[in-house]
């Protein structure tokens, strides 16, 4: 073989090398590329949940905060239904009591 066509082959391989190692470092680069947006998305998708958790929570503080406020006025209405029943009650009791006390 000829020097000029030993040079060539040489030069060839060369490229060669060069674009095998340009090669591996694109693929590192996208391998990495694609190994940051991964994270990323999981950290996206993450802070989604947290935020749905919390609104979630929210909605459901402020509908237990809602039939906390419904019971407690339902038994305020209903303990006023009792006084009122009591203090209907309470003139007959003081004369029964009265009768009572001015029989002994």
């Amino acid at each position: 073989m000829s020097l000029e066509a030993i040079q060539r082959v040489t030069e060839a391989e060369q490229a060669a090398r060069e674009r095998r190692a340009e090669a591996a470092e694109e693929a590192k680069r996208i391998v990495a590329d694609a190994e940051r947006a991964g994270r990323q998305l999981v950290q996206d998708r993450r802070a989604a949940a947290e935020q749905e958790g919390r609104s979630l929570l929210a909605d459901a503080e402020a509908k237990a905060q809602k039939k906390a406020e419904q019971t407690i006025a339902e038994n305020a209405a209903q303990c006023e239904a009792l006084k009122r029943a009591a203090r209907a009650r309470l003139d007959k009791a003081a004369g029964l009591i009265v009768g009572r006390v001015g029989s002994s």
